[in-house]
């Protein structure tokens, strides 16, 4: 198997631990599928998806049943055939990308605004294999859906017809080179893309990821901001349902958010409970002296509590009150993390995979923050059943989820496009199952709740 130009080398199979079908690997925030086994003859199996794959990082795994030094086995040894530009592609044949708008059951106010639905876009990506991947561009703006419609059908897909589906890194690269900063729709399209891979080999997504570090995921659950009473109908109602975490949003009247947390904190002694600013406090010293008088009812995080471009003034506040600080909309991307580093400017990663831009960027974010010695949460915008099927693989294989992550956002509507595997017990989120992202599109429900 040739290596971007390197020399040519040889992969064993490792016969005591390759007990499963896709042999995977993380190395340096980069997520490859090396090839495909049949464990039972030590032979590639063959696909469509594998082997050849040109592997863009990694270093040679050596096998653990022979002495560092030696050769292997004989009966282990397997070569792979020259990998030549037709070989083993997935052709993407068409790319196209439907604005759909689902209400949600009650309107939700932040300090951002109040939303009584969400327009998200729905892709489809098809192949020469006969296969389609979907994916969804998930956003909090109104109109955003046909926006990201818009940048899909036309840019994106005259990118990305008659390209090789498998290479999703170099896709993903190829989508920033021509459109700058339009996370959303570039993540719908490589969420379609790992869907793609994974109904492929058969295989969820998670588990080309590296497998699943954890059994379940905690959830945390946002509430509208309101009166006392709103508030506290929400809160009963969800820790009914068994959450223990939950988000309040904060940032607009002092007064009415202390209030609200008091009557959480009293009702609810045990209960974790953030607040979100959404950006809502105008300067790091009105947002400190704020904080102070939240730390008061025993919150567990605030995050963003100023403008996401004001790294600065986040050190500032995070040097100045006691509980952690956690960015979002400072962190959308891989750089946006590394720059939160470099200034110090909070305790946390809120990662996206709509601002991230993908599965593959949001996964190397979780990697920066590792190395950094943070943890993460992943967000949501809300999305439908497809983009909170993705989020759920990426919480089921990154290690570094230190609090409850909104891994949710299907709960928050009326309605799906989309027939999923997700499942919700006691506040915590089940592995998702299937092959890819685990989701089937419902043309009939598609149909309807698609915007003209």
């Amino acid at each position: 198997m040739a290596i971007d130009g390197c020399d040519r080398w040889t992969i064993w199979p490792n016969r005591r631990t390759c007990s499963i079908g896709v042999i995977r690997f993380v190395d340096s925030f980069s997520v490859t599928v090396r090839t495909l086994w049949d464990t039972r003859s030590h032979r590639p199996m063959t696909s469509r998806w594998s082997p050849g794959w040109p592997i863009t990082s990694g270093r040679r795994r050596r096998s653990t049943n022979y002495p560092v030094g030696s050769s292997a086995p004989a009966d282990l040894q397997t070569s792979h055939p020259p990998t030549t530009p037709d070989h083993n592609i997935v052709k993407i044949t068409a790319l196209r990308a439907t604005p759909v708008r689902i209400p949600r059951p009650t309107a939700f106010t932040s300090s951002l605004g109040t939303h009584a639905a969400t327009e998200n876009a729905v892709i489809e990506i098809e192949t020469d294999s006969g296969l389609v991947g979907i994916g969804e561009s998930s956003s909090i703006w109104d109109r955003m859906g046909v926006g990201c419609a818009d940048d899909i059908n036309g840019l994106l897909a005259g990118l990305l017809v008659g390209r090789d589906a498998a290479r999703i890194r170099e896709l993903t690269d190829l989508m920033d080179a021509h459109l700058d900063r339009a996370q959303p729709a570039k993540a719908g399209i490589e969420m379609a893309l790992w869907d793609l891979l994974g109904k492929s080999v058969d295989a969820p997504v998670y588990q080309l990821l590296g497998g699943a570090v954890r059994d379940k995921v905690e959830l945390s659950h946002s509430l509208s901001m309101g009166t006392v009473e709103q508030v506290m109908e929400q809160a009963e109602r969800l820790v009914g349902e068994g959450y223990r975490t939950l988000k309040m949003k904060v940032g607009r009247d002092p007064a009415s958010d202390a209030a609200n947390l008091e009557s959480l904190r009293s009702r609810y002694p045990e209960l974790k409970l953030r607040v979100d600013a959404n950006m809502g406090w105008r300067n790091p010293k009105e947002a400190v002296r704020d904080i102070h008088d939240l730390e008061a009812f025993g919150i567990e995080m605030v995050e963003q509590p100023l403008h996401g471009s004001d790294l600065e003034g986040l050190r500032f506040v995070r040097e100045h009150v006691e509980v952690p600080i956690m960015a979002d909309e400072s962190v959308w991307t891989p750089s946006d993390a590394m720059a939160c580093v470099r200034a110090g400017a909070v305790d946390v990663f809120n990662v996206y995979v709509a601002e991230a831009g993908g599965i593959g960027p949001a996964a190397r974010i979780f990697g920066i923050a590792d190395a950094a010695r943070l943890t993460c949460i992943i967000g949501s915008m809300p999305e439908f059943g497809i983009g909170t099927s993705a989020q759920a693989h990426l919480a089921f294989a990154m290690p570094n989820i230190g609090y409850g992550s909104d891994v949710n956002g299907f709960v928050y509507h009326q309605d799906d496009v989309v027939d999923h595997s997700l499942r919700i017990e006691d506040g915590h989120l089940l592995p998702p199952t299937g092959p890819g992202l685990g989701v089937q599109l419902d043309a009939e429900r598609l149909a309807r709740y698609r915007m003209d």
